[in-house]
């Protein structure tokens, strides 16, 4: 069983703040030897989606960014994480379905662009998004700059 909550940042108790960060540091830092600012000041003005299973447990998380917070005249989805155990189940697929549908709920109808890894384009491309063709080095990591209008 997996359950959806999406809270902004004043609202994230102490508890849940840690396990986010920890998630995020488990898989962007740690699994991806990708030493980088993690905490850069967006949070504090963002939504955070987080997905836990039947036991409570935060296995799936997105940030969720207002327009102008990442790009101008864009909303943004960031920082989309499965924990490694929950991998190969469909769970991505679920996460960034929920994470575009409380887009618009919070945001309207608007386009959201988004900094995806290069290794990653065909599964956003099964969402809608488009590549603008711009690709970038991000912490050592090749990405493309995508758009879902």
């Amino acid at each position: 069983m997996l359950t959806f909550s999406c809270l902004p940042f004043d609202q994230l108790s102490v508890q849940t703040l840690y396990e986010i960060l920890a998630l995020r540091q488990e898989v962007f830092v740690v699994e991806q030897n990708c030493p980088y600012q993690d905490c850069d000041g967006k949070d504090l003005q963002s939504w955070h989606l987080m997905g836990r299973d039947g036991s409570g447990k935060l296995i799936c998380y997105t940030r969720l960014l207002p327009e102008n917070l990442a790009y101008p005249d864009y909303v943004s989805i960031g920082r989309v994480v499965s924990a490694p155990a929950a991998r190969g189940t469909g769970l991505g697929k679920i996460l960034m379905e929920e994470s575009i549908q409380r887009c618009r709920q919070l945001f309207g109808n608007q386009a959201i662009k988004i900094g995806a890894q290069s290794y990653l384009l065909k599964f956003y491309e099964g969402f809608g998004f488009r590549s603008t063709g711009e690709e970038y080095l991000e912490d050592g990591i090749p990405h493309t700059k995508m758009i879902l209008n």
